[in-house]
This record gives structure tokens, sequence and C-alpha cells, in this order.
């Protein structure tokens, strides 16, 4: 089975709004070749296979914060005269349920397998951030020795130093006095 959306594409459509990464119900339905409010009926009457966990509206302010993510203008609401509907990548799987074309179908299967990847990487990631912070600690300990010899090092030359060797005292006469020479 070819892929019928880039992975590419995909991604570009994930946003993240109350710190979940989510797909909006307009660029679904441009994935999928269905018309926005042809998904959102779909999804209303379904509404019980979507809880908050996987759908969502968009509030007035989380809009206009998507607005300026995307950079776009605000004027006449996008051609919005709804709110958009969020969907996690729960609510996507649970699309192929409500949507039963065959692009539907693949498509879901390229989102979830995106989705899928994108938490591999942050899982990469949350690893390698672990290593590096292990790897800190360790060079961090093993610089406090270097410091606290340096500091030791400098310490004893501060020290006021022993004088080693002979000392030339004047050569004194018979008498005690000192004799010029």
């Amino acid at each position: 089975m070819s892929n019928i959306v880039s992975m590419e594409t995909i991604v570009s459509k994930i946003y993240m709004i109350r710190g979940l990464k989510v797909m909006l119900d307009r660029d679904l339905a441009e994935l999928y070749g269905v018309e926005t409010k042809q998904l959102k009926r779909a999804v209303r009457r379904n509404i019980d296979r979507f809880p908050s966990d996987f759908m969502f509206d968009l509030t007035k302010k989380e809009l206009e914060y998507w607005r300026c993510q995307i950079g776009t203008s605000n004027s006449d609401k996008m051609g919005l005269r709804y709110k958009p509907m969020a969907f996690t990548e729960q609510g996507v799987a649970m699309l192929s349920s409500v949507l039963n074309s065959k692009r539907a179908i693949q498509v879901n299967i390229q989102i979830i397998r995106t989705f899928t990847k994108l938490r591999h990487a942050l899982l990469d990631n949350e690893n390698l951030q672990k290593e590096l912070e292990e790897l800190k600690q360790i060079t961090d300990e093993r610089f406090q020795i270097v410091f606290e010899t340096l500091d030791q090092l400098i310490n004893i030359e501060n020290e006021p130093k022993k004088k080693i060797g002979f000392t030339v005292k004047e050569k004194r006469s018979s008498y005690g006095k000192p004799k010029k020479m």
C-alpha cells in the first residue's frame, strides 16, 4: 500500500494545544478528502465515541493562539463559522470508525504511524537528555576534584616560604661590632 499522505504533511498539521498534540477538524477533513462540515456531522452523530481526552472544541483564546501559531490573519475568523474541533491521537484513531471511506482508513493509518514515530522520537530524545545529565554529573564530579586540587596548589603557593640554604651574616670584629669592608 502506498503512502497517500506524506509524514511531513501530517506533522505540519499537528499542533500543541492544552499541552497535547492535536489535529484540527479542517486539516483532517482535507486529508480525508471530505468537507469539514461532513466530518463534524459524523463526529456529532457519534459523540459518545469522543470523550474530552479524544476530542474538544477550541476556546476563543485557543483559536487566537492557533492563528498566531500558524501565522494567518485574524480577519473574518479565517472563514470559520464554528470553533474548530481538536482531535488527540486517540480521537484520530476513533475517526476511522465514523468515517467509512477507504481513503479515510488509509489516511488514518498514516496519521497513527506518524504519531507513533513522533512518540518514539520524543522518547529517544528523553533518553538522550537523561544520558547527557548523567555524563554532566560525572564530569562535574571529576572537575570538582580538579578544582579542589588547584585550590590546594594555590593555597600552598600563598603560604610564606621558608628560606632554604645558608644565609650570609655580616663579619664581626673581635669586639662584637661589625667590620667595615
